[in-house]
């Protein structure tokens, strides 16, 4: 396969080789490469958990985020985190 590189891409990889961040331009491809590979991977798991979170709603598993609820949330994870604080210094003392 023959890939045609822009005359930046061309310049950025020159750069970074000769500044010794890659040893070769083969290097910038496989490294370009992974990255696309990587961000691919993340894009089908973001997805698939997109999907979880779809069919959890559509089975009536999900919450409705409104200012009040969050403030419910927040009041809840302070006052739990109150009574772990309060118990751990109570086992301590």
């Amino acid at each position: 396969m023959d890939v045609t590189l822009t005359p930046d891409q061309q310049a950025f990889i020159k750069l970074a080789v000769a500044d010794g961040r890659l040893r070769s331009e083969e290097e910038a491809v496989a490294e370009a490469l992974a990255l696309w590979e990587e961000r691919e991977r993340n894009r089908i798991a973001f997805l698939a958990t997109l999907t979880d979170a779809r069919a959890s709603v559509a089975r009536g598993e999900g919450r409705e985020l409104t200012d009040e609820s969050l403030q419910e949330l927040a009041k809840s994870v302070k006052d739990r985190g109150r009574a772990r604080l309060a118990t751990d210094l109570a086992r301590s003392a």
